[in-house]
């Protein structure tokens, strides 16, 4: 099984240009938002763009959810694709989200610039963002059971059966997620920092934390992700590197899952080592 991606930024028309990508390298299943697609039909998962909210939108999109990479995991075994086609914003998510799902990693990246014009970029955000559609790579009759929020179906008429097309397997879908109206959504990085404070001052080998910085990482307008430090004072009498490790694994799981953002590294800084007096 091969796995290749498409990256590009949020509504620059990824999901548009997925199945001309998957037919032109020869991917016969697509990772998109949450869903894994085959011949036109929703094997696996459910797509992002069911979630009431942003922040569940992101943490489906990424498979974070419980029991959401399980399911998606047994039906790529199942299938047994060839290869599959991986939809992210940026490589950071596609390499985690082949990473969660435990495909192999990705033979080739594919950005959305080399495929697409500015001017293609720039009208799929207007749609985005001024209109609040998004593209599913599915026919809308496969998503009519799956999704909660508003399909806009093509066909002009139900009624005069003369001039209704029939629906073929390839066809694109546009909905408007419930969260599209929400506007935009902006978390504060003292809720990250208060998110690293819990989870580090939980750990009962640490005595204090502090000087917990948050650096975004961006690219245009596009935030991609987060890099994370803080320096700590640790009980004595423990091995430091097993428990920074773990704490760095704790924290990444703990920021990822409540925000739905990318963490790119967690740096721990031990200052001092605590030495209880009773002990000495």
């Amino acid at each position: 099984m091969d796995v290749i991606a498409l990256v590009g930024p949020s509504g620059t028309g990824k999901s548009h240009r997925a199945l001309r990508v998957a037919k032109e390298h020869d991917a016969d299943a697509i990772i998109d938002d949450g869903i894994l697609i085959k011949d036109g039909h929703i094997v696996a998962g459910e797509s992002a763009k069911t979630e009431k909210s942003k922040i569940m939108a992101v943490r489906r999109a990424i498979f974070v959810l419980p029991g959401h990479a399980e399911e998606v995991r047994e039906a790529i075994q199942k299938i047994q694709p060839h290869r599959i086609l991986i939809i992210g914003t940026s490589e950071n998510m596609v390499h985690k989200i082949a990473k969660t799902l435990k495909l192999p990693s990705i033979q080739l990246i594919i950005r959305i610039e080399d495929i697409a014009s500015r001017a293609d970029m720039e009208k799929a955000q207007f749609h985005r963002l001024k209109e609040g559609k998004h593209i599913i790579p599915v026919p809308t009759i496969e998503l009519k059971p799956h999704f909660s929020g508003y399909l806009i179906d093509p066909l002009q008429s139900l009624f005069k059966k003369s001039r209704v097309r029939r629906r073929k397997l390839g066809e694109k879908s546009i909905v408007r997620p419930v969260f599209s109206y929400y506007g935009k959504l902006i978390i504060d990085d003292r809720v990250i920092r208060a998110i690293v404070e819990k989870v580090v001052r939980a750990r009962e080998f640490v005595k204090n934390v502090k000087r917990i910085n948050v650096q975004h990482l961006f690219q245009g307008d596009d935030d991609r992700g987060l890099k994370i430090s803080c320096e700590v004072v640790l009980n004595y009498g423990n091995h430091i590197p097993t428990l920074v490790s773990q704490t760095q694994a704790k924290v990444r799981e703990a920021v990822e899952y409540t925000t739905g953002m990318i963490v790119h590294s967690i740096n721990i800084n031990v200052r001092a080592l605590y030495v209880d007096s009773k002990l000495t």
